[in-house]
Parts: C-alpha cells; sequence; structure tokens
C-alpha cells in the first residue's frame, strides 16, 4: 500500500535530494493527436505538456499508473492498456515551491495509450487542454522540451 502525498516541506526536502520516478502519458485519439495541457504549476509552468505524475514510496506501478490517470485523466486505467514507450529524464532548474537554487529531477516512464475522446479533465495541474499533431508538437514554442523529446 503506498503512503498518501507527502507535506508539501518534506516533498520539496526529497526533491532537493534526489531524483523522483514518474509516469507520462502519451494520450491519442482516434486522429492520432496527443493530448497536451498548458502547465499552471512550476515546474514547466507556461508550457504545453503531456499529463502525469510521480510515484509514491511503496507505490506498486499498476496502481501509481490508475491513481495518476485517474487524477490527470479523470479515468482509472491499467497499466497494461498502455504501452511503455520508454525511460527518460527531465531536468528543471525550478521546482513546484519555486524555491530558488533547488531543482527538480525525474525519472520518466512514458506510457501511450489511445482514449475514444478527450474525458472531463481536472483543472488543478493545466488550465487548459488541446489535441496536437505531432508535426504541431514538434514545431509550437511553447511545448516544453521534455515533451517534445516524445516525437522527434
Amino acid at each position: 500500500m503506498s503512503g498518501g502525498p507527502l507535506p508539501a516541506q518534506d516533498y520539496l526536502q526529497m526533491i532537493a535530494r534526489m531524483p523522483l520516478v514518474s509516469i507520462d502519458l502519451i494520450v491519442r485519439d482516434p486522429r492520432q493527436r496527443i493530448l497536451v495541457g498548458l502547465r499552471s504549476n512550476e515546474p514547466a509552468r507556461g508550457t504545453w505538456f503531456v499529463p502525469g505524475g510521480a510515484i509514491r514510496k511503496n507505490e506498486t506501478l499498476d496502481h501509481a499508473f490508475a491513481r495518476i490517470t485517474h487524477a490527470e485523466l479523470g479515468l482509472s486505467l491499467a497499466r497494461r492498456e498502455a504501452r511503455l514507450l520508454g525511460v527518460y529524464e527531465h531536468l528543471y532548474s525550478t521546482n513546484f515551491a519555486e524555491v530558488p537554487g533547488i531543482g527538480t529531477h525525474y525519472v520518466v516512464l512514458a506510457h501511450e495509450l489511445q482514449l475514444p475522446a478527450m474525458p472531463a479533465l481536472p483543472r488543478d495541474q493545466h488550465s487548459d487542454y488541446r489535441w496536437m499533431t505531432e508535426f504541431e508538437l514538434r514545431e509550437h514554442p511553447q511545448v516544453h522540451a521534455n515533451t517534445r523529446a516524445y516525437f522527434c
């Protein structure tokens, strides 16, 4: 069984000392466009980014995938419904609390999945959502380089 989210100060101390392991979701619609959200929070605030989230201590990958898809897409999905694209590394000079001098380091397990339509999406991490083609993702100046890397 996994623990809940850490208090903000504990989480910040963890970010200052070690990498986080996370799952990113490359969600495709029937037209093969990819879902991206406009990030509201650091790191990567103000950029288009794929949904995702950190894995918690003692949380299995299957449980983390279901929790993250529910939190990010409003749907609890099974990891077996997705395809592992690979392992990526994301390095940021900022952190969620915007404390200077503390960067964020993620080791990312990128998973691709298909959805028939846009679900009712939560707004706590992203202020807007859109479907983009791979070409748009590679060319749009506001798409974050870490998201763009999934399509190069």
